[in-house]
């Protein structure tokens, strides 16, 4: 059996939040694909079905994002499952808006449901990290991710959501590279570019955002530098 868990805060309040992106995925995988209506179990809401002929179980954790790791820790030790059944869908502030990117292990990265899913399960699982992208001031953090999806956000939202379900199965036989490919493939011309996608967007970090532009070095008018450059490239004015 393989454990996709969509990661969010529960309630109507939350639901449009960059936050919440990996419960849109989770849903939209619910959506596309035959799985049992949701129930309350684990302290998540669960749904199982198939994908490509493996077993899946779908969980949301209705714990609150930073307790996600108890949620999905339960459900691990009722299946008798392995950080290499679980795959963990979650926004991620270092990727570019609609883009897409899956990694076995490594850091939390800052992000609060994945160290409490490091604490609970183990390191050694999937992350399918969703790219909301970084507002360019550390500062302006917590509003960005705890706001709503803008409206213009929609256009490269809903086909990255319906990307990620129309290709899960590729997912769950563990082609990481191909369920990349795909969804770059179904993205191309609808996510932000970098002309257009804001200092978040143009894949600067925020320190390099924040950093001023140095003026260029002056060019020395005289003196021996002058005359040896005038020497290699001639006089120029």
């Amino acid at each position: 059996m393989l454990l996709i868990a969509g990661l969010g805060n529960p309630g109507r309040q939350y639901e449009n939040h960059r936050h919440n992106v990996g419960f849109m995925a989770a849903d939209a995988i619910f959506r596309r694909h035959s799985f049992s209506p949701w129930t309350k179990k684990f302290k998540a809401l669960v749904a199982e079905g198939r994908l490509g002929g493996e077993k899946v179980l779908l969980l949301k954790p209705q714990t609150y994002m930073n307790l996600s790791g108890q949620a999905v820790g339960e459900a691990m030790r009722f299946y008798k499952l392995t950080p290499a059944d679980l795959v963990v869908l979650y926004d991620e502030l270092d990727l570019m808006p609609g883009k897409l990117r899956v990694k076995r292990g490594g850091g939390a990265g800052g992000h609060n449901g994945i160290k409490s899913i490091d604490a609970h399960c183990g390191k050694d699982y999937r992350r399918v990290r969703i790219g909301i992208g970084h507002p360019g001031d550390k500062a302006r953090v917590n509003a960005h991710v705890l706001g709503d999806f803008a409206k213009a956000d929609r256009t490269w939202l809903e086909p990255l959501l319906d990307a990620i379900a129309d290709n899960a199965e590729m997912l769950a036989r563990g082609d990481d590279s191909g369920f990349m490919n795909r969804v770059s493939l179904a993205m191309q011309g609808k996510a932000p570019s970098a002309e257009t996608g804001g200092p978040a967007a143009r894949g600067q970090s925020h320190i390099r955002q924040a950093r001023p532009k140095q003026p260029a070095a002056p060019v020395p008018e005289t003196g021996p530098m002058a005359a040896m450059l005038k020497k290699l490239f001639g006089d120029r004015k």
